[in-house]
């Protein structure tokens, strides 16, 4: 063997030698060695407080959080079936006066019409038992009227049902007792709910259950007849690591978290997990007690493409 030959031979072992060495030493050495192969891939961003102030990016530190699994249904607004009335006259008559009408709010006790009646020819009066609000009236002045039908239907609409459509795929998750946010188009209703009671059997035709919720009508807000959203928490999940879905950004077809450090915001590669409608589960890539920005990512992330136009602040 020449010299040449050998001298190489040698100094492949050598190179051997160091590899070896650099991949032994236990799970919290080679994390750290990730961790810091890791930061060589992206570049850091530095910003000025003034330049973080003024970009609006937030600062929070890693921790738990609870995730929630939401399911949104359709329904409408109905009134409480519990309050309703249905009115009919004590005897076939003829009615002489008619004195509420569609809309009337009228008290417990109050005469709704008088009717003269068919066997004694003596007028009575027709009275509520409930308190509500006329939502239907059959009854004209004149008009011949029997206990066959009712002449006035009262809604007493202080609560209201929401009555929610609950698809086949959703059967199981949904049950009695989860909490329920109703909106009405984009807006938030003012009080939230929970589900007071699911359908035992699908609807034959639709295929598909009812979910109700009672919500109190404070000034009549909620009208029935009213198509809305209900949204209902059906899983929630206390995990080690969550944080809001704007602490995420999409970065070289990686999903990213900006982490703070004393030299500036570094993108970290993150795995997530559960996602809610506003927080997400982190479950690796970002441990509990790190700073990290959950709000403002995106400046930091287009700061980042700035560097191939060599501008920016980015090192």
């Amino acid at each position: 063997m020449t010299q040449t030959a050998r001298r190489a031979g040698i100094a492949g072992v050598i190179l051997l030698a160091m590899w070896s060495a650099l991949s032994a030493g236990g799970p919290e050495e080679r994390a750290e060695r990730d961790r810091h192969d890791h930061e060589d891939e992206h570049p850091i961003v530095r910003l000025t407080d003034a330049e973080i102030e003024e970009f609006g990016i937030r600062i929070s530190t890693a921790g738990e959080g609870m995730i929630e699994s939401v399911v949104s249904l359709p329904g409408e607004v109905v009134p409480n079936a519990d309050a309703v009335a249905h009115i009919v006259p004590r005897y076939s008559g003829i009615v002489t006066e008619v004195r509420a009408r569609i809309g009337d709010d009228v008290s417990e006790g109050e005469v709704l019409a008088v009717i003269e009646s068919d066997e004694s020819l003596a007028p009575f009066e027709v009275r509520t038992l409930i308190a509500g609000t006329v939502i239907a009236k059959h009854i004209t002045l004149g008009e011949a009227v029997s206990r066959d039908s009712d002449i006035y239907v009262i809604a007493d609409l202080g609560t209201v049902w929401i009555d929610l459509t609950v698809y086949q795929r959703h059967v199981d998750q949904v049950r009695a007792g989860q909490d329920a946010s109703i909106y009405v188009g984009h807006a938030l209703a003012d009080s939230a709910g929970k589900v007071s009671y699911v359908t035992p059997v699908l609807d034959e035709r639709t295929r598909t259950a009812t979910a109700r919720v009672v919500l109190p009508n404070h000034g009549g807000v909620w009208r029935p007849g009213m198509f809305v959203t209900g949204r209902i928490v059906v899983e929630r999940a206390l995990v080690p690591v969550a944080v809001p879905l704007t602490a995420t950004q999409a970065l070289d077809e990686e999903t990213v978290i900006f982490v703070a450090g004393e030299e500036g915001f570094e993108p970290r590669s993150v795995e997530v997990g559960r996602v809610s409608e506003k927080s997400v589960e982190v479950l690796s890539g970002l441990s509990p007690g790190e700073k990290y920005v959950s709000a403002g990512g995106f400046t930091l992330k287009a700061e980042l493409g700035k560097e191939s136009f060599g501008d920016g602040h980015v090192h």
